[in-house]
């Protein structure tokens, strides 16, 4: 599609974001326990943190809505920053990934950098630069960050 087009993460995509964000800290009633991720973040549902702090308790259909909100944000950015056409996994793969590294962090980067040079081979091996957390290498990051490339250059 265009860039600046209006469009929504696809279902592949979707699927990823769940698995590495995970849905952590299940009640015995099904509700969602507020956490703490690996770098020391109140985390709640599937990756949210504004306004958690532990102690909170939601539905597994008020984290999904949570997601769904989140990911409108990673959305726009990824709309809005890249400038050459990108397929649905493509786009999907990177609003999954601009949903964990964060939106300005996305505009600073190198992979962005190279897909708006149209450099979409030497883009999709930037996402394997981006396995840290805390300063150091993290395993779930690593392999999000392949998951997420296979997706970009499926």
């Amino acid at each position: 599609m265009p860039p600046g087009t209006d469009r929504n993460i696809n279902q592949a995509g979707l699927d990823l974001v769940k698995e590495f964000e995970g849905l952590h800290k299940r009640c015995p009633d099904g509700r969602v326990e507020a956490y703490i991720d690996p770098v020391g973040i109140p985390t709640i549902g599937w990756g949210h943190t504004g306004g958690v702090r532990i102690g909170d308790i939601i539905t597994v259909e008020q984290a999904e809505k949570l997601l769904r909100q989140d990911l409108e944000s990673s959305e726009s950015t990824v709309s809005n920053l890249v400038k050459v056409s990108l397929t649905d996994n493509q786009f999907s793969a990177l609003v999954s990934f601009v949903f964990n590294i964060g939106p300005t962090a996305f505009r600073r980067s190198t992979l962005l950098r190279k897909l708006n040079q149209g450099d979409d081979p030497g883009a999709a091996n930037e996402f394997l630069r981006w396995n840290k957390g805390g300063g150091r290498v993290l395993l779930g990051l690593s392999k999000r960050r392949e998951a997420e490339r296979k997706l970009f250059l499926s």
